[in-house]
């Protein structure tokens, strides 16, 4: 007989009729409603902001070789893009970044046939991206930027310099990100976990937060690129799609540690009898 889990957090939580329980699920769906049609609006504000045209010459490492940015639509008219923490001198991708990614792998084929071609960046050498891409199962096309300005210029990575004079832009912030934090006492629980992601990168917190996480869209007009939009930090929650479905889990995100993993580190037998083959399984 499998061992009953008591549900931490829920001492208090109300337990009600169906009747009382559907009274304040419909008062929960106005609210739901409301926020969805708020979220067209911004939607559409963010859709109509003006562009800015790409003037500097951008070269990635791709599969096919060193291309330009323009080649990077692949015909398409439009251009997503994920900014993937993976600095030159990490030995893996950032696990968080590497958990967006296992949500947008599924999709970047459906966009690729709705005229919007989508792209993963970073600085790491291509040789580097494409050992872990398939490491951990994925198809999505990533691109390397090693050796131009594009993550500086679109403020994803920082010089040390930059770091330690705090003389960073990130989220259309002076000063954001800073390598002062590592200086944080290693007794703050917080500083602590920094210091666990990053060095599961094969990084230490100074190197590990030269990169920061984002995405860019951009489109493709008479042969001219312009950048259109750039979201970073919380910006990105709505990308992340393990977030969405944990927000309407009955304990949300439930963050007190840093839980996640890369898609091959959890011990999936530790936690299904019978190994990672019975994980979906009834029993």
């Amino acid at each position: 007989m499998p061992k009953i889990k008591t549900v931490s957090g829920t001492k208090d939580r109300k337990v009600v009729s169906q009747k009382e329980w559907l009274t304040a699920r419909l008062e929960l769906l106005k609210a739901e409603k409301e926020l969805t049609r708020r979220s067209d609006e911004v939607a559409r504000q963010r859709q109509a902001l003006p562009w800015v045209k790409i003037d500097k010459e951008y070269m990635f490492d791709t599969d096919e070789g060193k291309v330009p940015f323009a080649d990077l639509f692949k015909g398409r008219s439009q251009l997503l893009m994920y900014h993937f923490m993976f600095g030159p001198d990490y030995k893996a991708g950032c696990p968080h970044c590497s958990a967006i990614a296992d949500g947008f792998n599924g999709i970047w084929v459906h966009l690729a046939n709705h005229d919007v071609m989508f792209w993963a960046v970073s600085r790491a050498p291509l040789q580097k991206l494409q050992a872990y891409k398939q490491r951990l199962g994925w198809a999505f096309p990533w691109a390397s930027s090693n050796g131009s300005d594009f993550n500086y210029d679109f403020h994803v990575s920082f010089t040390p310099e930059q770091q330690r004079s705090g003389d960073t832009e990130y989220n259309y912030n002076k000063g954001n990100v800073s390598s002062k934090q590592s200086d944080i006492a290693p007794t703050d629980t917080e500083s602590e976990e920094g210091e666990k992601i990053a060095a599961s990168t094969g990084t230490d917190w100074e190197t590990f937060t030269q990169e920061a996480p984002g995405m860019s869209a951009f489109v493709l007009n008479d042969g001219v690129v312009y950048h259109t939009y750039s979201s970073f930090a919380r910006g990105l929650d709505g990308l992340w799609n393990i977030y969405q479905w944990l927000d309407r889990a009955p304990l949300g995100r439930n963050e007190n540690d840093g839980w996640m993993r890369r898609n091959d580190e959890y011990d999936l037998k530790a936690q299904h009898k019978g190994g990672a083959n019975d994980c979906c399984s009834p029993t």
